[in-house]
């Protein structure tokens, strides 16, 4: 890859001011650094790479970019990356990080709310979309119930890219997973970063489908490395340490939705319908629990059920056993979430607060569905605590 052939991808020319140092302004000032470069303009190119480098003196990009400035004194730029003797993978994995981060700042940010947000609850504060063919994360606040797009960010991915099947595959899983834990510095290896936050992989449909491994955390960057290539981790999300710093202060362990995609879409009135017929249906499946109706009741079960142990028909067995010995049911549901699943189509992930009253129990539990729309019908093919 040369110089040219990075500026055909498209640049943003607007101001970067060194003293504002977010990731935003770094990749705007690497940019600006790499045009510059391209109109030959290399006392520029070398200006705005040195501000880069005080800030950050390990980054790895501005650190190969200024290596070729250096050397441009010397005899004309080739290629990116001309050191001699330097390791081509190496080389190659900056190269790759050249090119996205070109990309990414041509790009415009999302105009429309992403297709795989349905509904959320008023706990849930924000909504994390990861793009792993943009190496991007989309930061989304609840904004009343709408998503918001507030900021994005510059990721690494599995070395193997997306979908992740089995263990050590060196894969991203993609799906619809949730924040269940927070791990200090303190508790990690340096490779980890400042922090750690680990998801629920394999989450209830990963398990169903054979998918296995374990770890996928959103973390950190070594300290004597200020980012990672597109493609660098076992299967992690990875930010620099100052991003995943910002982004950490808005998540919350047990609630926080990662939804993970290789393809960004916008929501559309196709979507919108669904969501509206999914919602009619939970309220059917709580009122026919609620009246004793066990035949209407399951009916909202696919024949390919399963939770646990349970199947369609263990499952239907004892739920008519319990209703046998009921008077009456009271089924209350708050905090509903609905979530589209990136990579099965009319498959949901809905969550809810379940109160469950009775003659002879009361219970109140956080319970996750899977439902899939099938021959334009919703039925539950899952059914479990969410923890």
């Amino acid at each position: 890859m040369n110089y040219s052939s990075l500026l055909i991808l498209g640049l943003l020319s607007g101001p970067a001011h060194a003293g504002e140092m977010d990731s935003k302004t770094l990749e705007t000032m690497l940019v600006k650094s790499l045009h510059a470069v391209g109109s030959n303009k290399l006392d520029t190119a070398l200006n705005e790479v040195d501000a880069i480098l005080q800030a950050h003196p390990n980054y790895k990009l501005a650190q190969m970019l200024k290596g070729d400035l250096l050397m441009a004194r010397a005899k004309p730029l080739t290629s990116f990356g001309d050191a001699p003797d330097a390791p081509a993978d190496r080389i190659n994995d900056l190269r790759d990080e050249a090119r996205v981060r070109l990309q990414r700042v041509q790009n415009q940010p999302p105009s429309a709310p992403p297709r795989f947000i349905w509904q959320l609850n008023e706990k849930q504060h924000y909504v994390i979309v990861v793009d792993t063919s943009k190496s991007t994360l989309y930061l989304y606040q609840n904004d009343h119930g709408t998503p918001r797009y507030v900021e994005n960010f510059y990721i690494s991915v599995g070395k193997k890219g997306a979908d992740k099947v089995t263990e050590g595959d060196q894969k991203t899983p993609l799906g619809v997973y949730f924040v269940n834990a927070h791990l200090e510095k303190k508790q990690l290896t340096d490779l980890y970063g400042d922090d750690a936050y680990p998801i629920n992989y394999p989450n209830e449909w990963d398990v169903r489908e054979g998918r296995n491994g374990h770890g996928i955390w959103l973390h950190g960057t070594p300290s004597d490395t200020f980012s990672r290539p597109p493609l660098a981790s076992n299967g992690c999300v990875v930010l620099t340490n100052n991003d995943l710093s910002h982004v950490g202060k808005l998540l919350q362990v047990g609630t926080t939705p990662v939804i993970i995609t290789n393809r960004m879409e916008a929501l559309d009135d196709e979507t919108r319908s669904d969501q509206e017929s999914l919602s009619k249906a939970l309220e059917q499946w709580r009122n026919d629990w609620s009246s004793l109706n066990t035949d209407a009741y399951l009916k909202h079960y696919a024949r390919d059920f399963a939770a646990g142990s349970f199947k369609f028909d263990s499952w239907a067995a004892q739920k008519r056993l319990v209703n046998s010995g009921k008077t009456w049911i009271k089924v209350n549901l708050s905090d509903v979430s609905m979530f589209s699943y990136p990579t099965q189509p009319g498959l949901v992930v809905v969550n809810f607060e379940q109160d469950y009253s009775s003659n002879n129990l009361n219970n109140r539990m956080k319970k996750r569905q899977y439902w899939m729309k099938r021959d334009n019908q919703w039925q539950i093919v899952y059914e479990g605590a969410a923890s």
